[in-house]
């Protein structure tokens, strides 16, 4: 592995470790107002939530890179003490990369990026109509992280108003699906953070799981299992006996061997992630060579969150 030290680099280069390996970062699309009412829009990377009571943010309108001067949005948020943070999706990123440039500060990156404004309820700075998520912040704090080029500036605000579109909530909560966000990642990349490439996990609190250590040997040597495969092993709160786990298995064998077609069979099923009947193979054959299909099956029953279920396979493994 690779070893830098920061001090004996150049800060492009410490940017772009930091800017690739902190990453997805969330955006945070902020509107400001100046004192002579000019109306500032900018994202920023350097941003997330810090506490739901009060509800807390912070952002880093860091100095600029290439003379250390400080920014529009920095300037604005200390002498007004006031902004709307928005979130940034995939609709309006293109329209956000626009505000993102260095205009001068008698310039309105409303205009520029064609972005909506409407006015806020509380605070003085202009909302984004065409951000399904928006908070009207208040500064506690800005602090201070040095003094150089690309210095770092946190601004610590409060939300003291939410604003969310009702389409993007299902029961309560905010579908990942249907906000659509986007986030920073290296050099020009960006993520975009729907359809496949959204997972679910569930947090286990105080449901304890079992642990790496108390997983099989043959299942913790195994070149097979990724570690995010043994986490989910691991999760479980209580392993399966033996007995339970032969129990469970007995009832998918079928009563006649299938020796002959095991192979086209098991191909097909894989393909089409049909757990139940892979299974039914596994039970069914008296082949000795099927460890590395039974891994097969105890992933996809992983793929499929039927943790107990992979775990009643791996009774198979030897």
């Amino acid at each position: 592995m690779l070893e830098f030290n920061p001090n004996e680099m150049t800060v492009p280069e410490v940017h772009r470790l930091l800017v690739g390996g902190v990453a997805p970062r969330p955006i945070a699309l902020v509107s400001t107002v100046s004192k002579q009412g000019v109306d500032n829009l900018a994202p920023y990377s350097f941003f997330n939530t810090f506490g739901a009571n009060p509800p807390m943010v912070a952002f880093s309108p860091s100095r600029r890179g290439s003379n250390g001067s400080l920014k529009d949005t920095y300037n604005n948020l200390v002498e007004t003490g006031e902004c709307v943070i928005q979130a940034v999706t995939y609709n309006i990123v293109s329209q956000v990369s626009v505000a993102s440039a260095e205009y001068l500060p008698d310039v309105d990156e409303f205009v520029k990026s064609g972005l909506t404004k409407i006015e806020s309820i509380i605070v003085k700075p202009k909302r984004v109509k065409e951000s399904p998520f928006q908070m009207e912040c208040i500064l506690k704090q800005m602090i201070p992280l040095g003094d150089k080029n690309a210095s770092g500036n946190l601004a610590v605000c409060e939300v003291v108003k939410f604003h969310v579109d009702e389409n993007i909530i299902v029961n309560g909560t905010i579908e990942p699906n249907l906000i659509d966000l986007v986030s920073r990642m290296s050099a020009n990349y960006y993520c975009r953070a729907n359809g496949s490439a959204i997972f679910s996990l569930e947090q286990p609190n105080t449901k304890l799981g079992v642990g790496f250590d108390n997983l099989p040997d043959k299942v913790k040597n195994s070149k097979t299992f990724s570690g995010f495969e043994l986490g989910r092993l691991a999760s479980i709160q209580v392993i399966p006996t033996p007995t339970e786990s032969r129990q469970y298995l007995e009832q998918y064998r079928l009563s006649e061997n299938c020796d002959r077609d095991f192979s086209s069979l098991f191909q097909t099923y894989t393909e089409n992630s049909n757990l139940e009947k892979m299974i039914e193979l596994l039970i069914s054959t008296n082949k000795n060579e099927i460890q590395t299909m039974i891994e097969t099956v105890i992933k996809i029953a992983i793929e499929k969150n039927q943790i107990e279920v992979a775990w009643h396979l791996i009774s198979l493994l030897k």
